[in-house]
């Protein structure tokens, strides 16, 4: 009953702190108007500026947000521990994520929809704004290759999830077409083309499809190559056209997921089977880094993500419909990636526990199917070990509900790799927005329309998957400094919440600036660690990036601690007037 409980402690929590912290955050902290105008409406394009119903662009937003990170982080910060894990992605969520979320995207909205790190010129400096280029760029970059991976990765693991994923693609676009050309029922078309979508997991499951090698070239690394070309064209479309139908999709998909496996819960809890074999407490596993401050770089995206404050001001900034609305899209969506980020430790914690076959064709239960998965730091971090962790366990849930195991997990296969792909193209979009941002600053102007800009950004992408052979798995060379780089790039957008609500007066800046301390004291700590291990194992590729992006943080926190005090009495900066 173990795994029920902390499934329902979390699921109430979560709907409580909705209610009472984060609309008293909407309300009183940042004072939302259903009056202001928002760049959706005064800039509206029909390709990047669209006024979208709060249903929708939550779940665009949510499926961008989610993608792999509240699976694969939970699914190795296990490891110190259920109990630690727990109570972080409930803490972090709640006072920091969200708030982090939220902050990020209201803020963009009242910046004509301009990412972070663009508007950090206007609360600390334009110097502090280059410094944040560099950090949001290598943070981009690093998504869109290593995404791209973990779709191919997937793809090979679960053969049987490549087909409706891709037929997906079609589906959604003829989606679009009915509701924005033709008008027709958001809910109704959405909830058919669902269930299109899961005709063809059917279908999937009975033809699976294993890439080949081909010009030399592995599976993984041809996928790599189809999917970034995927990721161009999608993110130079309308985002009526592609995007927003099929994250409508996903969130569909994501309920229908939740639903099967809060279900799954239930079933195997009642029927006995579902029992934590996970450690409450396990401060040294074996070969592992110190918990502290790890175990808050590691879940990342289900407490807390920088890359969320990228989505927040760099896609759905310009797509919320009204002041109102932010609300329930950023602080929401935050806490619907915790509920997901709690179940995914019921699944690796208790579900895991349910059946575990091993490489040699062994099948374990228990305490021993877990303690063989996580037997150390290096047997669990592996993309592939993080992804087989969740994707096994709540199979094994689901199946209590007399479901087919092989068939429960092609639909936890689609549902990651959907997941990752929503990442992929939103990150590819972004990545659009800060080249095109960075270069008109510069005055280089044939470099920021649209197929330029997402050119650069595909390219160097590819470049960094491939610069260690035809595989595409390059981008795992800078994978050990992804969590730091992550969640610094939130505390640094913390940062920026807080300087913008010191200047709303009173004592507003604490519900932003006591998080923004607390992530900045971690993240920096980390990226401490990892340079003496990266020195120790005198990889100078590593150092030399990881020196970069120490000095970088520190250089921002000292920055914005200048210009917190230097700031205070001071009315906050106005929004910048409409442009034309």
């Amino acid at each position: 009953m173990g795994g029920l409980l902390i499934m329902i402690v979390a699921f109430i929590g979560y709907i409580l702190m909705y209610q009472l912290y984060g609309k008293f955050i909407g309300r009183k902290i940042f004072n939302l108007s259903a009056d202001a105008k928002v760049p959706s409406v005064e800039f509206e394009d029909g390709r990047d500026y669209v006024p979208t119903r709060k249903e929708i662009i939550f779940g665009h937003h949510f499926t961008s947000i989610a993608g792999t990170g509240p699976i694969v982080g939970p699914a190795i910060a296990i490891i110190w521990g259920w109990v630690p894990a727990m109570i972080w992605i409930f803490v972090g969520t709640v006072v920091m994520g969200a708030v982090h979320d939220f902050g990020a995207l209201i803020i963009s909205m009242r910046n004509q929809g301009k990412s972070i790190a663009e508007y950090t010129a206007r609360y600390i400096n334009t110097r502090t704004k280059i410094f944040f280029f560099l950090i949001v760029f290598l943070e981009l970059w690093i998504v869109i290759a290593i995404f791209g991976l973990v779709i191919a990765v997937v793809f090979s693991m679960f053969p049987a999830s490549v087909l409706p994923v891709w037929l997906e693609i079609p589906i959604a676009v003829y989606l679009g077409y009915l509701i924005y050309k033709k008008g027709k029922n958001v809910m109704t078309w959405s909830i058919i083309a669902v269930a299109v979508m899961y005709a063809t997991v059917v279908i999937g499951y009975f033809v699976p499809l294993k890439m080949p090698t081909i010009w030399g070239i592995p599976p993984t690394g041809v996928w790599t190559i189809i999917l970034l070309v995927y990721a161009f064209i999608a993110s130079v479309l309308p985002v009526t056209t592609l995007l927003q139908p099929r994250d409508f999709i996903n969130s569909h998909q994501l309920v229908v997921a939740m639903a099967l496996l809060v279900l799954g819960v239930l079933f195997a809890a009642f029927g006995g089977s579902l029992h934590v074999v996970a450690p409450a407490i396990q401060a040294s596993p074996a070969k592992a880094p110190p918990m502290w401050p790890f175990l808050f770089i590691t879940i990342a995206c289900g407490a807390i993500s920088g890359f969320h404050s990228l989505v927040s001001s760099g896609t759905s900034g310009k797509q919320v419909r009204t002041e109102e609305d932010s609300l329930f899209v950023g602080y929401g969506s935050m806490l619907m990636e915790g509920t997901l980020a709690t179940l995914v430790v019921v699944a690796v914690a208790a579900g895991i526990g349910m059946g575990y076959t091993t490489k040699a064709g062994e099948t374990l239960v228990g305490i021993s199917a877990w303690t063989t998965h996580y037997s150390s730091w290096a047997a669990a971090a592996g993309l592939g070990s993080k992804i087989s962790a969740f994707v096994v366990g709540a199979a094994n849930m689901i199946a209590a509900l007399g479901i087919p195991k092989g068939f429960c997990i092609v639909i936890m296969g689609v549902f990651v790799a959907s997941f990752a792909a929503t990442t992929l193209d939103t990150a590819t979009r972004i990545q659009r927005y800060v080249i095109a941002e960075l270069f008109g600053d510069l005055k280089l102007t044939f470099l920021t329309n649209r197929y330029a800009a997402t050119t650069i950004a595909v390219g160097s992408a590819l470049v960094l998957a491939f610069v260690t052979g035809a595989s595409g798995k390059g981008a795992l060379t800078l994978w050990p400094m992804f969590g730091a780089v992550n969640q610094t790039l939130a505390a640094l957008a913390l940062i920026i919440i807080t300087l913008y609500l010191q200047g709303r007066g009173g004592l507003k800046w604490m519900f932003s600036g006591l998080p923004a301390i607390f992530m900045s004291v971690m993240t920096i700590w980390a990226v401490v660690m990892n340079q003496a291990k990266f020195l120790g194992a005198h990889n100078m590729l590593l150092t030399v990036i990881n020196i970069c992006i120490l000095i970088i943080a520190v250089w921002i926190v000292v920055e914005g601690v200048i210009k917190f005090f230097s700031s205070l009495g001071k009315a906050a900066p106005e929004p910048e007037p409409a442009a034309g």
